[in-house]
């Protein structure tokens, strides 16, 4: 999975917030957000390819969690950019 161009995350009065730039991924009716976990994911792979395990590697190696929260919160996440049309 990578994420789509045309999208950045920005932090606008301390929340973090999917800008869309480009055309083709305008979409006026709907608001991103990420939490500070998905914030930071997003800016570790923001130029890659990924998997859901090598987030949750990302979150063992940032975050006091156990490995298989790791990994269902990152299944979730990629879940939900997919959902919201931010990943290919």
């Amino acid at each position: 999975m990578k994420i789509k161009k045309g999208f950045d995350l920005k932090n606008v009065c301390n929340e973090y917030v999917i800008v869309a730039y480009g055309k083709e991924n305008i979409d006026f009716t709907k608001i991103i957000s990420l939490n500070e976990s998905a914030a930071y994911l997003w800016n570790k792979v923001k130029d890659t390819e990924f998997e859901a395990e090598q987030l949750a590697q990302l979150l063992l190696d940032e975050y006091e969690v156990d490995a298989e929260t790791a990994l269902n919160d990152a299944r979730d996440i990629m879940k939900s950019w997919k959902e919201a049309g931010l990943t290919e």
